[in-house]
């Protein structure tokens, strides 16, 4: 009972924010997006979307790469720091001095998120965005193609049909990491149907993804209670319709950095953090499931199959993993995984030892 009503009080809490928010800066905000550069009467495009916490060696990066979009629309760029103790908010504001009729800030005195709040952007940044569109960044990675914003505002004039355009990004690793250098979920630039933006083998890039404000306009449960925001809202431009991926990479997705999601689930109890993970995300897909009447209900228990089936490759179950079961989502893994998982159980010792001998060097 306990836990049941500190979670309505969250919810009340949060959507009194949403609120406050919208009253607040709904008097202020037209005056403001329409000075400066931006001429009277002009309607904003394309609302930048960014959060921030602790990425003071980053933010530079990602906001210049907003600045510097080559754009024939006004655009608008809406940044949240959850109290940063590094500087971060310093040089927020330092942009936000140099381009005011361009970039609005929100520089949280207490971190949000510790308090609970896990749906920042919802709460924070989408109340108030006026574009048409909605382009995410977060605050670790940047744009690399000063067109980016117009290639893809561009092909969703021209295809009203379309819900989600994405694309490809190349990987910059913090720390000593194997990974692949490319994130590129498919091959050649094309379109994505609504099951394959569901039940899909490998990510999307958040900094990639630009879709239409109005999806974010009311909140459904199963984005608010989401662990993460990404895959929600994918997931809700899978209910509008098919999606279009260029095949370029336009972003640089940092990976590893000290305040990012990924780095802060290593810390700790990571197994149980993975398997708490698994579950929340279950419960996200089967509340999709219901907000979309159950019209792909298949492909939503995939999903949720493949999601299980990841928890226990992170994890290092392997057992599980290589079960015959399992062999549809295993060869989906890219030829390094399987090649450390295979190596990792035949020869336990010997990888243990090379592991070390790696993260000394």
């Amino acid at each position: 009972m306990e836990k049941q009503e500190e979670r309505k009080a969250m919810e009340q809490s949060v959507e009194m924010s949403r609120k406050d928010i919208i009253q607040k800066q709904d008097s202020e905000k037209t005056e403001k997006h329409n000075s400066g550069k931006m001429e009277r009467g002009q309607d904003i495009m394309v609302s930048i979307c960014c959060i921030t916490y602790n990425q003071a060696a980053y933010i530079r990066d990602a906001l210049e790469g907003f600045v510097n979009q080559e754009t024939d629309f006004p655009y608008e760029v809406l940044i949240h720091d959850d109290a940063s103790t590094d500087g971060t908010a310093q040089i927020i504001q330092e942009y936000a001095d140099r381009y005011p009729e361009r970039i609005f800030p929100i520089l949280q005195t207490e971190n949000q998120y510790s308090k609970g709040l896990t749906n920042v952007s919802g709460t924070f940044n989408f109340p108030r965005a006026r574009g048409r569109y909605i382009a995410m960044c977060e605050g670790d990675d940047y744009w690399t193609d000063t067109k980016k914003l117009q290639k893809q505002v561009d092909y969703l004039e021209a295809n009203p049909g379309c819900s989600l355009c994405f694309h490809s990004a190349k990987v910059e690793v913090q720390g000593k990491a194997l990974t692949e250098h490319d994130m590129r979920p498919y091959k050649g630039s094309r379109m994505i149907s609504p099951e394959e933006i569901i039940d899909k083998t490998s990510g999307y890039p958040t900094a990639s993804l630009m879709f239409y404000r109005e999806m974010v306009d009311a909140l459904p449960d199963f984005y608010n209670h989401a662990p993460i925001a990404d895959i929600p809202l994918q997931l809700l431009a899978a209910n509008r319709g098919w999606a279009w991926y260029m095949d370029e990479p336009m972003c640089v997705y940092r990976l590893g950095g000290a305040a990012s999601w990924t780095t802060l689930m290593k810390q700790g109890n990571y197994e149980k953090k993975q398997q708490d993970y698994a579950a929340a995300m279950t419960e996200m897909y089967r509340g999709f499931d219901a907000f979309s009447g159950g019209r792909f209900h298949n492909t939503v228990e995939h999903a949720i199959k493949r999601l299980i089936f990841l928890t226990q490759v992170n994890t290092k179950h392997f057992d599980t993993v290589l079960n015959k079961e399992n062999r549809e989502f295993y060869r989906e893994l890219n030829a390094r995984t399987r090649f450390f998982i295979r190596f990792e159980t035949s020869a336990p010792k010997l990888y243990a030892w090379l592991q070390q001998q790696f993260h000394r060097g």
